[in-house]
């Protein structure tokens, strides 16, 4: 298992060479640099390329790669173009942020997905089970900027049951930042609920359909230990997958809900910061995220093999 994790840890140095190539490429590739943002199209052309000496924007551009992957490879990810300010502080900042966040859209997801998908699948075929499913396509099918359009426009401006935007640090006041983290939680966990649903459906009904259910039935087990007990215990790995997945991509998708309710967190940084032309910070929050989503993948793994002994005999069958 040791040599599995390290195995798989080693795969990210490609994963992270390929992604800031591409990234850096890409942004590099808009029209305009942080100079023009910050000086406008105004200024002379002498103090725009003065500035441009001191960001170091007038080299080559793999000269300027470069520079940065030398920075990097020493553990510093720069300064920001914009505030001054190291990358490193502006990303642990903004990550609390949207760690808060993540987690509760994420138990919000689990917590509707998981319990609608088990009750979907024991009442295959019944109107419980249509009308979870019709419910988990039309959640699958909207998208955030509308789910959380339509929150604020439900909850603050008609009912006026919460604020629309803002944020307080849980620190200052607990209270009041999850009442402001209610709505985006809500938003972000929408489509998650509904692929966690869909997912646990499938899953419990593969296993409702094995020959150890019926016994466990004929032995005069009840209903709730059967489906609970017996068969989502036996559906868990691909449910525990799925989860994690879902944890990854909430982590890296939550551009545009930060951005809606005004949460500063990453994915509003990032937004910033690609607006600004503020390349340092958006290679950090870049790297961070493509960091996330590799050792979460292999976190789920790791555990799913704990959880299934077939797993963990496969992977010891790789590692021979």
């Amino acid at each position: 298992m040791a040599r599995y994790t390290v195995y798989r840890l080693l795969l990210l140095v490609p994963v992270l060479v390929g992604i800031s190539v591409v990234v850096f490429l890409l942004i590099h590739l808009i029209p305009g640099d942080v100079v023009d943002v910050l000086l406008g199209i105004q200024t002379s052309p002498e103090a725009a390329a003065a500035l441009r000496r001191i960001y170091g924007l007038d080299q080559p551009i793999h000269i300027q790669f470069a520079s940065w992957a030398s920075s990097l490879l020493r553990g510093d990810l720069g300064l920001s173009l914009r505030s001054g300010q190291p990358v490193s502080y502006i990303l642990g900042s903004r990550l609390v942020v949207t760690a808060e966040l993540t987690s509760l859209g994420l138990l919000l997801a689990c917590l509707i997905g998981i319990p609608f998908g088990v009750t979907a699948a024991f009442r295959q075929n019944t109107t419980t089970d249509y009308v979870a499913t019709s419910a988990a396509l039309v959640g699958l099918s909207m998208p955030d900027f509308w789910t959380g359009t339509l929150l604020v426009l439900l909850l603050s401006i008609k009912a006026r049951w919460l604020p629309p935007t803002g944020y307080v640090p849980f620190s200052a006041d607990p209270t009041e930042n999850l009442r402001l983290m209610v709505m985006p939680a809500l938003t972000l966990a929408g489509g998650s609920a509904s692929y966690i649903m869909r997912m646990t459906r499938s899953a419990v009904l593969e296993v409702l359909s094995q020959d150890y259910i019926r016994t466990a039935y004929a032995k005069g087990l009840p209903t709730h230990r059967v489906l609970y007990l017996h068969a989502f215990r036996n559906a868990l790995v691909p449910v525990m997958t799925v989860v994690g997945q879902q944890m990854a991509y909430l982590l890296g998708g939550v551009v545009v809900v930060e951005s809606i309710f005004g949460v500063p967190g990453l994915g509003r940084t990032a937004l910033e910061s690609i607006y600004y032309r503020d390349y340092p910070v958006v290679m950090g929050v870049v790297l961070f995220v493509a960091c996330a989503y590799v050792v979460i993948n292999l976190l789920v793994d790791l555990l799913c093999a704990l959880v299934d002994v077939r797993i963990r005999e496969q992977i010891v069958s790789l590692r021979q």
